[in-house]
């Protein structure tokens, strides 16, 4: 006869073997254990040899681990005693051998470490998934450095998008009434080529008629599989009516804005996208071919918070003759280069400026840095962000994309744009008595900036704190200043304080 004691064990038993195996199949219901396993390695395996400094593997695995914490604050992850040990509350969850160096196994046992928090922790399940891989991934990368990112599925789909751009014809459109009306058209897209103005209203695409229909809709008719055609009608702002067939391009965003200010050409940059350069190119050419040639150039990069390097390197090369424009050092081989600019500079003869201000970042500092130290433009404004890395981008297996810093950005000059920022000619954030007093100066033949222009470009890595806070102070970072682009405009018109501001810095290192 069973007793009722010996009934109780074989439960409690059939209770321990069946709750488990069930809270692990809820976990990988919830939660695709494997998948963060395959994600997590090939991150670790790309990172190792990339980083700036040298990390282990071990050290990314426990530092990612630790992120758990932000959602349970209960969870801590240790290595000790050759264990990687889980604690909960103060209690030890789960205690398994240190595993080999390698990323797959790290990766592996950060699997392990994650599922058994997953079992145990409330707050853990309520999250989403998406949430815990980026949680991990964030205290991971935290240790690197402030750029270095892990970005979700869905949002690299987006910025891939931004990055890259969609297939179109480079026409955007607003409404008007019943009328769907051309705000803007790309430069040297298929829409430009074809004769489409801003202003201009279209009429039917592919034969449907866009009359009264919302000018999204309309957009969305437009845009298709790169490499297709479209037929578009439209009533152009001279009362002609026209059509063409177009063929679809890929259509970065805009990003380049030019404008006169008399015989000055203004262009606006607000970041670099693979056709930044092109478009910089074809608005330079036609200022300098135009009925009224230009004067002077403007580069207004305010704002400007980067994007693709290639494109600042390339807009550049444009107006500079052969030479550096700019060098990035790295712990791996192919992080170490020079980017080059080589000889046929348009605009020669034309006086420069460019506009800066704190919200300047990343690859328009590379732009501005080489503009100034190669002698070919002025930098009016305030200290630069100071972003003066270059990063490479790893797709991962779940749709995601990591973001990892390897190398740092170093001036025509050498000084390094991380932390030290862009310091400009003529600074506009000591006030409007200051900003005078260096016209005057410039006036009279000599920079005022100089000294502090002498000690930035003199800065070699790593700069230390008090160096950067020092060289920094003498022009603080801030916000756009309504009276900086009349300076810059001012400027490119007087040709002796033009040149002033040139030679403040050192001219015979040029």
């Amino acid at each position: 006869m069973v007793t009722r004691s010996v009934i109780r064990i074989a439960i409690l038993l059939c209770v321990y073997l069946i709750v488990p195996a069930f809270a692990q199949s809820q976990f990988n219901s919830g939660y695709d254990i494997d998948l963060l396993t395959k994600v997590e390695a090939e991150a670790i395996d790309f990172i190792l040899p990339r980083t700036l400094e040298p990390v282990s593997a071990a050290q990314l695995a426990v530092w990612g681990l630790n992120g758990l914490a932000s959602i349970d604050p209960t969870i801590s992850v240790t290595t000790k005693d050759g264990s990687l040990r889980l604690m909960m509350g103060g209690r030890t969850t789960l205690d398994i051998p240190l595993p080999p160096s390698d990323p797959i196994s790290w990766a592996e046992a950060s699997g392990r470490v994650v599922a058994a928090a997953y079992l145990n922790s409330t707050p853990l399940r309520q999250a989403s998934p998406q949430t815990v891989t980026k949680v991990l991934f964030d205290q991971m990368l935290a240790h690197l450095d402030p750029w270095s990112r892990y970005v979700p599925p869905i949002e690299a789909f987006g910025d891939r998008d931004r990055r890259v751009g969609h297939a179109g014809i480079g026409v955007t459109l607003t409404q008007r009434g019943r009328q769907v009306v051309v705000r803007n058209v790309i430069i040297a897209s298929p829409g430009a080529q074809a004769g489409v103005v801003p202003g201009d209203i279209i009429q039917w695409v592919d034969g449907r008629t866009v009359a009264g229909r919302d000018h999204t809709i309309a957009a969305a008719m437009m845009n298709g599989p790169e490499g297709t055609d479209l037929r578009i009608g439209w009533l152009s702002i001279d009362g002609s009516t026209r059509g063409a067939t177009l063929t679809r391009v890929l259509i970065p965003p805009e990003t380049v804005f030019p404008r006169r200010l008399g015989n000055v050409l203004v262009i606006q940059i607000t970041g670099f996208s693979q056709t930044t350069d092109r478009n910089v190119d074809v608005v330079v050419r036609n200022g300098l071919r135009s009925g009224r040639p230009i004067s002077g150039i403007v580069l207004d990069l305010r704002g400007n918070r980067g994007g693709v390097l290639r494109a600042a390197v390339a807009t550049a090369d444009i107006f500079l003759p052969g030479g550096v424009v700019v060098r990035s050092s790295g712990r791996a081989p192919d992080a170490n280069r020079v980017w080059p600019s080589l000889d046929g500079e348009l605009a020669q003869g034309v006086r420069m400026t460019v506009l800066v201000d704190g919200g300047t970042a990343s690859a328009a500092e590379v732009l501005a840095a080489a503009l100034a130290d190669r002698g070919r433009a002025v930098v009016i404004g305030s200290s630069t962000f100071g972003k003066g890395v270059v990063q490479t981008i790893d797709a991962l297996p779940d749709g995601g994309e990591l973001f990892l810093t390897w190398s740092r950005l170093l001036a025509p000059r050498g000084w390094p744009i991380q932390s030290l920022g862009v310091l400009p000619q003529i600074c506009t954030s000591q006030g409007n008595e200051a900003l005078r007093r260096q016209l005057a100066a410039l006036a009279a033949g000599y920079a005022e900036m100089a000294p502090a222009l002498q000690a930035h470009r003199g800065a070699r890595a790593p700069v230390t704190p008090d160096q950067i806070v020092a060289i920094r102070g003498q022009c603080p970072a801030a916000d756009p200043r309504e009276t900086d682009l009349a300076v810059a405009v001012a400027l490119v018109e007087n040709a002796a304080s033009h040149s002033a501001a040139l030679l403040s810095i050192m001219p015979d290192e040029r």
